[in-house]
């Protein structure tokens, strides 16, 4: 396994070795050039961080989102989830290239900042001295209901009640079907 400069992949690389997931770690040094269809011009994408392909289910294109839980020094702030535009465009643009058999997912890495956790205590991961929490959005539904939090960075967010609403454990996603019931977490996700 390679080395991966970015803790929360790495912590998420781990996990899926851990419980043996097929995937493909992305190197992304680099922007991808994808030609457009139709004859646009070429266009620069954010590469995908994992191709992920559990037995038994669909695969799926992972970006992770690195957050601490909760942030904030003076306020704390729980659910922090915000991404850019550019990722989302990028990963929809992936998703569209790969075809219908592969899910654009995000996955927030939340690194435990506090006594407080975003997922239950069986679905935490420890790695590095660092316990996280992996929760799962699917990138349809983030687009949906995100809303510009800075224009000037580009960025967009969920507000807290519809990303809970709408996140799930990584159980019910990356897990083989026949381990999908394990833990404290039911799997939802077929």
């Amino acid at each position: 396994m390679a080395k991966r400069h970015n803790h929360y992949e790495s912590a998420f690389e781990a996990l899926l070795r851990e419980h043996r997931v097929p995937y493909v770690a992305v190197d992304e040094k680099r922007r991808s050039l994808v030609a457009q269809s139709g004859g646009a011009p070429v266009e620069s994408l954010k590469s995908v961080d994992f191709l992920v392909s559990p037995p038994g289910r669909e695969s799926f294109l992972v970006d992770i989102k690195g957050r601490r839980f909760p942030s904030g020094t003076r306020r704390k702030q729980y659910w922090r989830n915000w991404s850019t535009r550019d990722d989302l465009r990028s990963l929809a643009e992936w998703a569209r290239h790969f075809g219908e058999q592969f899910t654009p997912l995000l996955v927030f890495a939340y690194q435990l900042a506090a006594d407080r956790s975003p997922v239950a205590a069986d679905d935490l991961w420890h790695h590095r001295g660092r316990t996280y929490g992996f929760v799962v959005v699917p990138m349809v539904d983030y687009w949906w209901h995100a809303h510009t939090l800075s224009a000037k960075w580009d960025t967009v967010s969920m507000p807290a009640a519809d990303f809970r609403r709408h996140a799930s454990s990584w159980r019910n996603w990356l897990l083989p079907s026949a381990e999908c019931g394990m833990g404290s977490v039911e799997c939802t996700k077929a």
